[in-house]
This record gives structure tokens, C-alpha cells and sequence, in this order.
């Protein structure tokens, strides 16, 4: 099933064109996946469990002490990463320091 693609216009070019790239997407998601299976299979035959083999993608993440800690109330705390919280802006702009604020 030769195309003869000189026969074909700007449109119909364009459209093979189009159908030529999808197909070459799902050729290479469908080798993927058949690549995967036999993986996951391979694993799973030998007795262990994908993360045995590959660990786990998830790393435990250590707590973050917190630095600061707002006057008014003792109970909000900040660790000196991310955003500011609304109250560490407050209390510098009513003319604290962030040393004032730092926790003991």
C-alpha cells in the first residue's frame, strides 16, 4: 500500500503529517508499557516487590524545627522557610526585628 504523497495538497499533507507523528506517540507508549510488564513480571517472578528492587520513590522528609514563634500568640510558629506568615509581616511592620521574634 504504496502512498503516492505528490498527488496529495497543503491540507492532506499536513493531515498525514499530523497522523504520521500520533502514531508514532502510541507505537512508543505502546513499547513502553510492554517494556514495563515485563519488568514488573521479571520482578515479581524472582519474588520480590518493585520497590525491593528500585527502592521507593518517596523519601521520608525530616520535621523542621520552627525559628520563630508570634508574641501575641504562643501557639503560632514559623520555621523560616516558605512564605512569611500574615503575622511575621505584622509584627515588622509595627517595628519589631526578626531577632525579637527568633524562639529562645
Amino acid at each position: 500500500m504504496a502512498l503516492d504523497i505528490k498527488t496529495l495538497n497543503h491540507n492532506q499533507l499536513n493531515d498525514l503529517i499530523e497522523r504520521a507523528k500520533q502514531r508514532q506517540t502510541d507505537l512508543a507508549s505502546e513499547k513502553l508499557a510492554k517494556v514495563r510488564d515485563k519488568v514488573h513480571a521479571l520482578i515479581k517472578a524472582e519474588g520480590f516487590t518493585f520497590e525491593d528492587v528500585f527502592g521507593s520513590s518517596r523519601k521520608p522528609r525530616a520535621k523542621v524545627k520552627p525559628k520563630y514563634r508570634n508574641p501575641a500568640s504562643k501557639s503560632e510558629t514559623w520555621t523560616g522557610r516558605g512564605k512569611r506568615p500574615r503575622w511575621f509581616n505584622a509584627a515588622l511592620a509595627a517595628g519589631k526585628k526578626e531577632k525579637d521574634l527568633l524562639i529562645g
